[in-house]
C-alpha cells in the first residue's frame, strides 16, 4: 500500500468517542467509506475514539492509515495504533506532517484540539501555504 499524498485524506476529530452514537457511527462509515474510494488515512494517531474508528474502517477496507502523534500524547492516549505510526515532538511537527502527506481535510465532531487543527489548516489555505479542499 502506497502512503502517497495524492490519496490520503486527513481527518481531525476526537480521540474520545461521542455519547451520540450517530457520530461514532459516522466515522465509522468515514473510514468504511474513503477506503472503498480508494483513499487512506492520514490522522493523529493512536487506537481511541472517532480517531481510531476512522483509522479501523480504513485498515480493515485494505486502505492505508499513517498515524502521526506527539510523542507526548502516548502517555495520555496510550499506543494503541492503528497501521504505521511517525512519533513526532510537537504538535506543530504533527500538523505539518499531516499538510504535508494529506490530499484533503474533513473534520468529524472533537474537542478544543479538533476546532485548532481545522482553524490552522484553514488559516494556511487562506494565506495559500496549501490548496487542499476543507471539508
Amino acid at each position: 500500500m502506497t502512503l502517497a499524498a495524492d490519496n490520503l485524506v486527513c481527518v481531525f476529530c476526537a480521540s474520545h468517542d461521542s455519547p451520540n452514537e450517530v457520530y461514532n457511527e459516522a466515522a465509522n462509515a468515514l473510514g468504511r467509506e474513503l477506503a472503498q474510494a480508494g483513499y487512506g488515512l492520514v490522522y493523529g494517531g493512536g487506537g481511541c475514539g472517532l480517531m481510531g474508528r476512522v483509522a479501523r474502517g480504513v485498515s480493515e477496507n485494505s486502505g492505508p492509515v499513517l498515524g502521526i502523534i506527539p510523542r507526548a500524547l502516548t502517555k495520555v492516549e496510550g499506543s494503541n495504533e492503528v497501521g504505521r505510526t511517525i512519533f513526532v515532538d510537537s504538535m506543530h511537527e504533527r500538523k505539518q506532517m499531516m499538510n504535508e502527506h494529506a490530499s484533503a481535510f474533513i473534520a468529524l465532531p472533537g474537542g478544543f484540539g479538533t476546532l485548532e487543527e481545522l482553524l490552522e489548516i484553514t488559516t494556511w489555505s487562506m494565506l495559500s501555504i496549501h490548496s487542499k479542499p476543507i471539508v
